[in-house]
């Protein structure tokens, strides 16, 4: 099956610590079935020191579960993704707008 949601897409958070927030999808995982958003679920990592980077504490997106994001419409509303054939292309839309992603 196509995927719903892929690297580059603007979507919204519908659930968790950051329900509301908007970002851009920087990596997918399918088999796990996470991506990481820009802005989003972020972590404090500690970085040891080395000769060619400084130490210290660093924020870092980490993965969040698909079925906790929907693509973001023109609007910047919530939508789900439909698929349908335009010129013998299979293309993906948001079913709220109509609008080809």
């Amino acid at each position: 099956m196509a995927a719903k949601l892929k690297k580059g897409d603007k979507v919204v958070v519908l659930a968790g610590k950051d329900k509301g927030k908007t970002g851009e999808i920087t990596s997918v995982d399918p088999k796990a079935g996470k991506a990481v958003v820009d802005g989003v679920n972020i972590a404090i990592r500690h970085q040891k020191q080395s000769q060619t980077s400084q130490g210290g504490r660093t924020p870092k997106a980490m993965p969040i579960d698909l079925s906790n994001l929907a693509i973001a419409d023109a609007n910047g509303k919530p939508s789900r993704v439909g698929f349908r054939v335009e010129d013998g292309k299979k293309v993906r839309f948001a079913k709220t707008t109509g609008d080809v992603i």
